[in-house]
């Protein structure tokens, strides 16, 4: 497996067998039913190559120095998550709220921003962090 990972990053060619997954439906918990099963009630899994997630985690494991994230991100991470944003998000409220201001909060959801994410962007950031050369022409 070193030799074809070695060769995949040497030659920025990442063999087609890595880039196909298949997605498989999974019902979300009951609570979350419609009286009409609707794609909403739904969520896609996509299984990958174990070839390829055993690669994804030797660069992740290699690399980890340049993919930091603000400690202000929780999705994503191990061992944090929702619970932890609206604990951030309460505690700041509460702050302000005890030193007698007035709170304003917004709310987005962006449960579907990765659809649209700007790859020349992406490729940007990754750049600014100096990514090695090798890595970013996998991309």
């Amino acid at each position: 497996m070193k030799k074809v990972f070695s060769l995949v990053i040497n030659c920025s060619f990442v063999p087609d067998g890595f880039r196909y997954s298949y997605i498989v439906p999974v019902p979300k918990p009951k609570e979350h039913y419609s009286k009409s099963l609707t794609c909403d009630d739904i969520r896609a899994i996509a299984i990958s190559p174990i070839l390829s997630k055993v690669f994804e985690h030797c660069i992740i494991d290699r690399y980890q120095n340049f993919l930091v994230s603000s400690d202000n991100q929780f999705g994503f991470k191990k061992g944090v998550g929702c619970s932890f944003a609206i604990r951030t998000v309460r505690s700041k409220v509460d702050y302000y709220v005890t030193k007698g201001s007035t709170v304003n909060l917004c709310a987005i959801d962006v449960s579907k921003a990765f659809d649209g994410v700007n790859n020349l962007a992406l490729l940007n950031k990754l750049m600014k962090r100096l990514l090695p050369v090798k890595l970013l022409y996998l991309y």
